[in-house]
């Protein structure tokens, strides 16, 4: 394997790796805290265990999402040094930023896990909140930076040189809204279907009910409410890419010629060569209305971009295909979700509808790397849009490939040690809940 491939498939698998904990380190302290707000209001005992519960998987992924994050820090400068020579003055803002942001998550979260009966009780629910805002805040910072790859913005590019270094305008560049804005929504879809399907499996195999049903509606809520906002979200964001990276979006739709009243493509293969899709579903003018608002909106095709500028068309466009597809199948299941709450109340206690949630269990991570893949590949290939290419950005020390198989190995061990934990976590969780109902049916 040569080293540029092994660098790209390190950084890809870290990332991929990360991505999860951070999106459930960002939105499962929102879940935690709604439950501890259910026990204040209400004093219901389940709450309070479904709280306790769930602050222990904030540990786990918190731990877990610090140790993946630090090592992409140092994959940043280790694989990709020029990129950072140059990069580092101009993005280092959000990252610093971001640091602040992780601290004082830790901070709050060692205030909530160790301040049961020891604080105010409202002042220890406001400790969860702030790790669910600083954790939040540190998914948006960190997207901001990756922002800035996609749409490059306060600095002079002048004969090589990096002049006028803005930090500020580079952080909230032109790209900044659109991805955190879709990104916060993926977080919050992913986990809450994630978390939704495990306890709507426990429901199923009929253990601690109770426990897990008031688990599961509140991860249901938040999961089904931001699968209808991610289609707005989505809008945006394609309409921004259209105007930003005609490329990318090429690539998405493997749009090979330029025309107005563009068709959107489902599905299809893309054949490259003779630049057509073979056995797609075409919508006409629907592309050209979504990236430009006009149904005879002129969308730039792959033949007006230099060939050498060319992303991977078939992967980005199976992976935003995918993202799709699953996008949809998530958002038919909330619109089901919330028919039954207004209209079908029974079937809420419907044995299929819960198994709709344990198959959507892992929609929302899938759709989630998908999506990350479409933006990482679909910008390829350059590392910062329109300024340097990924392959002079590469470190020239040799054996990279090694360095991919030990880290691979680590993020793979790490994934299953973490499963173990959060296996053991629920199965225990369980066993206790079972015996304090018995106790106090006795």
């Amino acid at each position: 394997m040569e080293d540029f491939l092994a660098a790209r498939l390190q950084m890809a698998f870290s990332l991929g790796f990360h991505i999860v904990f951070s999106c459930i380190g960002m939105v499962m302290p929102f879940f935690m805290c709604t439950a501890h707000y259910f026990w204040l209001k209400r004093k219901d005992p389940v709450y309070l265990d479904v709280t306790k519960a769930w602050s222990k998987g904030v540990a786990i992924f918190f731990a877990t999402g610090a140790v993946s994050g630090t090592v992409l820090s140092f994959e940043l400068g280790l694989l990709w040094p020029r990129f950072m020579e140059h990069a580092g003055p101009i993005f280092g803002m959000p990252f610093s930023l971001e640091g602040t942001a992780f601290f004082i998550e830790a901070i709050a979260l060692g205030f909530y896990l160790y301040g049961w009966n020891k604080f105010h009780p409202w002042f220890h629910w406001f400790t969860g909140v702030i790790v669910g805002v600083s954790g939040l805040l540190s998914g948006i910072l960190v997207v901001a930076a990756n922002a800035w790859m996609n749409s490059p913005a306060g600095f002079d590019f002048i004969d090589g040189q990096y002049l006028n270094i803005d930090p500020v305008k580079a952080m909230f560049n032109d790209a900044w809204f659109s991805q955190a804005l879709h990104m916060c929504i993926a977080a919050f879809v992913s986990t809450g279907f994630a978390v939704a399907g495990v306890h709507a499996l426990m429901i199923l195999k009929g253990k601690n009910v109770l426990f897990h049903r008031k688990a599961f509606q509140i991860a249901a809520i938040f999961a089904t409410i931001a699968a209808c906002l991610q289609p707005i979200s989505g809008d945006i964001s394609a309409k921004d890419v259209a105007g930003r990276q005609p490329a990318k979006l090429a690539a998405m739709e493997a749009h090979f010629h330029t025309e107005k009243g563009a068709p959107l493509i489902i599905g299809g293969i893309p054949d490259v060569e003779n630049k057509t899709v073979k056995y797609a579903i075409k919508i006409p003018k629907a592309l050209s209305f979504m990236a430009t608002g006009d149904f005879n909106g002129e969308v730039k095709g792959l033949d007006s971009i230099p060939v050498e500028d060319h992303p991977p068309v078939a992967i980005t466009h199976y992976a935003f295909q995918l993202m799709v597809g699953l996008g949809m199948l998530m958002l038919g299941l909330a619109l089901i979700y919330f028919y039954a709450l207004v209209k079908k109340k029974h079937w809420l206690d419907s044995k299929w509808l819960l198994r709709l949630f344990v198959i959507a269990t892992p929609m929302g991570y899938i759709a989630l790397e998908a999506g990350w893949t479409v933006t990482e590949v679909g910008r390829q290939p350059w590392i910062i849009h329109g300024v340097m290419r990924t392959a002079d950005a590469v470190t020239p020390m040799p054996g990279i490939a090694y360095s991919f198989y030990l880290f691979t190995a680590v993020y793979i061990s790490l994934a299953v040690i973490v499963s173990v934990l959060l296996y053991r976590q629920i199965t225990m969780v369980g066993k206790l809940y079972d015996s304090s109902s018995q106790t106090n049916n006795s």
